[in-house]
């Protein structure tokens, strides 16, 4: 076990003392080589959007846990929940006038928990919710979102306000998280439960990403053509992209921590 941690350490070690744009170019050609074993192994890529949805899922099934066992909310962002909980109601008016599927099953399953969640970090187990700590202002991202969502959305023949309402959640999704960062980086220690459920989503949002790229190459860009035009199909993908890098430093201390053998995750001051 000590000789496959010392090439792992070292690669880590020399990681680490690399300067800013040397971190960047290894973590764009990890990701790139990443998304090539992805293209090779998985031949339906679809799959890759269950993938996502799969590990998102056992990241909830932590997270109820921690709840439940640990009778704890300490270190959760009640804000990134309720933004979880907008973005999902919303995508699920979407799914239910615009292409109601399987997927619009799953949302349904992913807010009631979501709800949940909520309902025991306000009423339940209020006394130990860090509110302190989860002190960013959401209308930070849900205005810019609302507004991006009025100048840049679907050009689809569905409704004018179905189509503002789709771009809302895909936006809204994409920034969700950035409460929950925030927590953290006021703690600057993260519980193992949280940690696990924050690396989920941040290993879902790798998947969600990596199936829209791989889609795109296969196409050569047609299916960016099914979404519409104008600005939208970009924006989509950017979305999908912003949110697996808002979660990518996060990951790569958990997976240093993990490696490390450590049960709490320790964040330097900066990451996230």
């Amino acid at each position: 076990m000590r000789g496959t941690k010392r090439p792992i350490h070292a690669v880590t070690t020399w990681f680490r003392r690399q300067p800013p744009k040397m971190k960047v170019f290894v973590a764009v050609l990890s990701g790139m080589v990443a998304l090539l074993f992805l293209r090779m192994v998985v031949h339906d890529h679809d799959k890759l959007f269950v993938f996502a949805e799969a590990v998102h899922a056992i990241g909830i099934a932590v997270l109820i846990y921690k709840l439940t066992q640990e009778k704890t909310c300490a270190g959760i962002s009640l804000k990134s929940q309720e933004l979880t909980a907008m973005f999902l109601a919303v995508r699920l008016y979407c799914s239910f006038v615009m292409e109601y599927d399987i997927h619009t099953f799953l949302d349904f399953a992913t807010l009631g928990t979501t709800a949940w969640v909520i309902y025991m970090i306000r009423f339940k187990l209020k006394a130990t919710y860090m509110d302190e700590k989860d002190n960013f202002a959401i209308y930070y991202v849900v205005i810019p979102c609302a507004l991006l969502s009025f100048a840049i959305h679907p050009s689809t023949s569905h409704h004018i306000f179905n189509r503002i309402c789709w771009a809302f959640c895909v936006y809204l999704e994409a920034v969700s998280v950035v409460p929950q960062l925030r927590v953290m980086q006021n703690t600057k220690i993260v519980e193992p439960f949280t940690a696990h459920y924050v690396f989920a989503l941040g290993v879902s949002r790798f998947f969600s990403c990596a199936h829209w790229i791989i889609q795109v190459l296969d196409t050569r860009g047609r299916v960016l053509t099914v979404l519409g035009y104008g600005l939208w199909p970009s924006m989509v993908l950017l979305s999908e992209i912003v949110q697996t890098f808002i979660l990518a430093d996060f990951c790569y201390y958990y997976v240093q921590s993990v490696l490390g053998g450590q049960l709490v995750l320790r964040l330097p001051s900066g990451v996230v």
